[in-house]
């Protein structure tokens, strides 16, 4: 007999509700955009993922670790003024540092315990000189803390893990306390600090930083902090996506595979256009250098920010996030949209037509290519590459010509972003409903549920289901491939449903509903369950 399974939101933490952030500041957060996340602690000198190869680890390595990795430990190399110079450049408006990882290793001044940066031969406060460089830069500052310490568990004769009830900080009122020390220490010593990441169980802690500084914004803990992704849908409020140059946060010096500059540019600009910051990471060497891979980086996206950082900061989502490779971001306080067109390389010199559905011109609409000035095209006095438009009953048809000289090959693959001021809605999304899952236990198979809720006037759409293998992952972690179900034909609203038999019984996965219109795909909420049960 098939069995309901009971379904968790995968965002839908109950600490949420419960969020004493004050909300001008939350606003305020919402407006910055794009941070930088710094992962950096002892075990960057091997190379291997931070903290977590001590879970399962022997006693030889866990001695190694403990013992031996900070005694060689001097980043002789470490810089942070660099760092942030190249982070405003980048158009970076806030930071966060790992004060401390899950190890338990502390990178900042602490009474709380030996193991950290001032017992090593550097002997100094690397967090307070990173804190103080960002400032200095307009770079608001931030921590990230791990509530998880491998090195207290080690000490207390625990078995080093996470995410069980004995080596929470919620269910050991030791543990708890120890953390809860070093969190005021922290946030005691570096003046203001405008974001606190707590990366595990936050309860008993966040609370601690908002009496501490009540104008602090706690992000994971408080809010929803997706990790290696970006959500299918704009998520409500304030939320912040978690992502990596390559596929490691901390330092990997070998077989490692880094995104190109434009799938980073292009990852911020999905963000924003579905109401989120990005959080981009970088991992220093253990000398102190950023890597020359995580630099180049940074500095092709201080390029394109120099010319389109307009349509990234106080910006919301719009109607819909995309039309196809066009995406989507409005000027909070305006109806200007930005459409930033991603898609083949718009060449220097190029003229290109693009018609956008969602949107609908007035009399006061201008429309411009963000960092030119429709006037020259260099070396060509007889072009004038004057951006024009015109609005029909089939859409606003806009003809532009990329006359900005980024490059000397005159080739520039990252995205053009055309501004469209005094703007109206023109389009009413689809909005489709993720419902539940139903495990059939005679024949093992599941089906899974949606509803879709509003067609957007289209005569008819695909709709289907995405899903992913999710055990074994961190809780906000949702770095697997998404895959397709089959999708069937509807010509209206109503209840529609998919079965699958591809699914292992006892694993865990993700899954959400989709529906392809003629104009955008659009996803409901991810939704987690176990199958088989």
């Amino acid at each position: 007999m098939a069995r309901r399974i009971a379904l968790t939101l995968l965002f839908a933490h109950t600490l949420l509700a419960q969020t004493a952030n004050h909300p001008d500041r939350v606003e305020w957060f919402r407006d910055q955009g794009f941070g930088l996340f710094i992962h950096w602690s002892v075990d960057s000198q091997i190379g291997s993922v931070i903290s977590h190869s001590l879970v399962g680890a022997s006693e030889d390595y866990t001695q190694r670790f403990f013992e031996d990795l900070p005694k060689t430990f001097y980043p002789r190399k470490f810089d942070p003024q660099d760092w942030a110079a190249l982070a405003k450049l980048a158009g970076i408006r806030y930071v966060v540092f790992t004060a401390k990882h899950h190890s338990g290793f502390c990178m900042f001044q602490t009474k709380s315990t030996s193991f950290g940066i001032m017992n090593t031969p550097f002997q100094h406060d690397l967090t307070g000189d990173i804190v103080k460089a960002f400032r200095d830069q307009g770079i608001a500052p931030g921590i990230y803390f791990s509530p998880d310490d491998f090195h207290w568990l080690h000490e207390h004769h625990i078995a080093i893990r996470r995410n069980v009830d004995e080596v929470s900080p919620e269910k050991n009122s030791e543990l708890l306390a120890y953390d809860q020390l070093q969190v005021k220490e922290l946030l005691a010593q570096y003046g203001p600090i405008s974001v606190i990441f707590f990366d595990g169980p936050a309860g008993g802690l966040r609370e601690v930083a908002w009496a501490t500084q009540p104008e602090i914004v706690v992000t994971r803990g408080a809010l929803q902090t997706p990790e290696q992704y970006v959500p299918g849908i704009p998520l409500e409020g304030a939320w912040e996506a978690n992502l990596t140059m390559g596929t490691q946060w901390q330092y990997k010096p070998t077989n490692e595979t880094y995104k190109s500059g434009k799938q980073l540019i292009m990852t911020l600009v999905e963000t924003r256009a579905k109401g989120g910051n990005l959080l981009l990471n970088v991992g220093p060497k253990p000398n102190g250098e950023l890597p020359i891979e995580q630099e180049e980086r940074l500095r092709e996206i201080a390029l394109w920010m120099t010319v389109n950082r307009e349509a990234i900061y106080a910006v919301r989502p719009w109607v819909i996030t995309n039309e196809g490779d066009v995406w989507f971001t409005k000027k909070k306080d305006a109806s200007t949209v930005y459409a930033t067109v991603s898609g083949d390389r718009w060449k220097y010199g190029q003229w290109r037509d693009v018609t956008l559905r969602s949107i609908r011109t007035t009399a006061a609409s201008e429309v411009t290519v963000l960092g030119q000035n429709d006037r020259l095209l260099e070396y060509r006095p007889d072009v004038i590459p004057k951006t024009t438009w015109k609005q029909d009953s089939t859409g606003l048809h806009i003809r532009a010509m990329h006359a900005q000289r980024l490059y000397n090959n005159r080739e520039w693959p990252n995205p053009v972003v055309l501004k469209i001021t005094n703007v109206e809605a023109a389009f009413e999304p689809p909005i489709v409903k993720t419902v539940n899952a139903v495990w059939n236990s005679a024949n093992g198979s599941v089906t899974f549920h949606g509803a879709l809720e509003k067609t957007g006037n289209a005569p008819s759409l695909a709709v289907g289901f995405q899903y992913q293998h999710i055990r074994g992952l961190d809780v906000d972690e949702r770095s697997e491939s998404w895959h397709d179900t089959e999708f069937k034909t509807v010509s209206g609203a109503g209840p529609f449903e998919i079965p699958l038999r591809d699914l292992k019984p006892g694993e865990a996965y993700a899954f959400r509903a989709v529906v392809r219109h003629p104009l955008v795909t659009m996803y409901g909420p991810d939704v987690k369950f176990t199958a088989g049960r």
